[in-house]
Formats: C-alpha cells, sequence, structure tokens
C-alpha cells in the first residue's frame, strides 16, 4: 500500500488540521470508540479534558500499530466530545498531543458533541478508520 493520498476539490481553500478528503488502497481497519482510559480501564487524570484526550488518541493509535499499521495510515477521525467549550479552551494541549502522536499526518475528521460518552467520567470518544499495507 502507499500512502493515503489526500483529497482537496480544484479552488476550495485548504483545511487547516485535517483533510477534505482521503484515498488509499490495503486492508480497511475500523478502531472502536477510545476513550480517555489505559489499557486496563483506569483513567489517568482527573477528569481533565486534555489528559483524556490525548490518552483516548494514543488508544487509537495503539490499535492501529497491534494491526500491522502507523499512525499515517489512519484515513479518518470522529471524535465525540461532551462540551466542545472544553475542546476549544484545550486545542493547545490537544495540538500538541496529536503532534506528538499522529505527527504532521492529517486524516479527514469530524467533531461531534454529544450530551453524554457511555462511561460517565469519559470527556472524548475518538474513533478511527485506517488502510493498512499489505502483508
Amino acid at each position: 500500500m502507499s500512502k493515503p493520498r489526500t483529497i482537496q476539490p480544484e479552488g476550495w481553500k485548504r483545511p487547516r488540521g485535517y483533510a477534505n478528503g482521503m484515498a488509499a488502497q490495503g486492508e480497511m481497519l475500523a478502531v472502536a470508540g477510545q476513550i480517555g482510559w489505559d489499557g486496563q480501564e483506569q483513567f489517568a487524570s482527573d477528569d481533565e479534558f486534555a489528559p483524556q484526550f490525548r490518552q483516548a488518541l494514543s488508544n487509537v493509535v495503539a490499535v492501529v500499530e497491534a494491526a500491522g499499521g502507523k499512525a499515517e495510515h489512519i484515513i479518518s477521525l470522529t471524535i465525540y466530545v461532551t462540551d466542545k467549550r472544553e475542546y476549544i479552551a484545550a486545542l493547545s494541549e490537544v495540538g500538541a498531543a496529536y503532534k506528538e502522536l499522529v505527527g504532521k499526518h492529517f486524516p479527514t475528521m469530524a467533531l461531534i458533541g454529544v450530551n453524554e460518552l457511555l462511561e460517565d467520567r469519559a470527556k472524548v470518544e475518538i474513533q478511527a478508520l485506517a488502510v493498512l499495507p499489505a502483508s
């Protein structure tokens, strides 16, 4: 598989921090929604947004890597937040965590505000799609 290709319609302003579309060939991996707890289902923070975001994204990358991929193979992220104001307030820390874990790879993304998540302490949940290289 070659690296996913960013799709940008002609004449559209280039988005910052995400892609309008991505195309890739290979094995599709669907990553279940990941929240801000570790592999033992323990939250790493005192219910703060930024550490939960970092852990949730780290969990997504861990699943992709467990399947034989890398962060650059992620083609789509859907981020669910219980309070968009908390997300916006933590944007600097969120950006730093993203850069550390994913680098300068920007897949398609959606940010969706929800009333609540299944786990009461969760403030963010991240679901992903990746296209893995052929084995």
